[in-house]
């Protein structure tokens, strides 16, 4: 199955700054008729506005605020490609005194959000032909880092999420695609300790490729394709298998 953003109507949650600003770019550069850019305030998407004129729609999306995903659906009835991209990072390991709070809080945004956006998106891609549903997760997904503990189960279950929504996107016609970078340079990874991190235009690019290729795991920078490398065979033999079949 393969999705080619050229003439479509997408919706990007976080897409006022970072990993989210850069894949509304791309597609926009890859000729998308216009993009949805789902931010907790609109007026923050304003400059994209400025930049791009009427192909850029902001409308509020907030996954802290169920609601807010639900209006979202509800105005983007016309989207064919959903990216949920929106996602937060407490620094917090398994001994630490917050480590409980930081992980429910992770989970809030980066587990149920995303159940929430598949829930209220899946009718709408449907409608629309089947379209395609993109979620960011992360190396970290796969590798655990003892430091960002809580951050890394939350992306382990957004993982999780992600291949069972290949399953049931699938019966409907809608390619679904999990991103797995390594560390990028944005607001989050700054504030992480992590300097000198490739631009969010490589995930940008390679979430356009991904989509046009038709593969589900895209492993966008050179961390991640190392990564990525070695968790293939495991990753086709097991991940992407079909285990049910006969």
């Amino acid at each position: 199955m393969a999705f080619t953003i050229d003439g479509k109507t997408a919706l990007v949650t976080g897409a006022n700054r970072g990993i989210g600003k850069a894949i509304v770019e791309a597609f926009l550069a890859a000729g998308a008729a216009k993009v949805y850019a789902g931010v907790r305030t609109p007026a923050s998407a304003e400059p994209l506005v400025v930049e791009y004129g009427d192909r850029v729609v902001p409308v509020a999306v907030d996954y802290l605020k169920p609601e807010t995903i639900t209006a979202a659906a509800a105005t983007a009835g016309d989207v064919e490609v959903v990216v949920s991209n929106a996602g937060v990072l407490k620094t917090a390991d398994p001994l630490a005194a917050d480590a409980i709070d930081a992980l429910e809080f992770e989970n809030t945004v980066n587990v149920y959000g995303l159940i929430r956006m598949a829930q209220a998106f899946a009718p709408v891609l449907k409608a629309n032909g089947g379209g395609a549903f993109v979620q960011l997760n992360s190396i970290a997904s796969v590798k655990a880092f003892p430091d960002f503990a809580t951050y890394c189960a939350s992306k382990a279950a957004a993982y999780s999420i992600t291949q069972s929504l290949k399953t049931k996107f699938g019966e409907q016609g809608t390619q679904v695609v999990s991103v797995h970078p390594g560390p990028i340079g944005t607001d989050m990874a700054d504030e992480a300790g992590f300097g000198d991190s490739p631009p969010p235009s490589v995930v940008a690019d390679a979430v356009v490729a991904g989509l046009a290729a038709g593969t589900f795991h895209v492993w966008p920078d050179e961390m991640a394709q190392q990564v990525g490398g070695a968790y293939a065979g495991f990753a086709t033999a097991i991940v992407e298998a079909d285990l049910m079949e006969g």
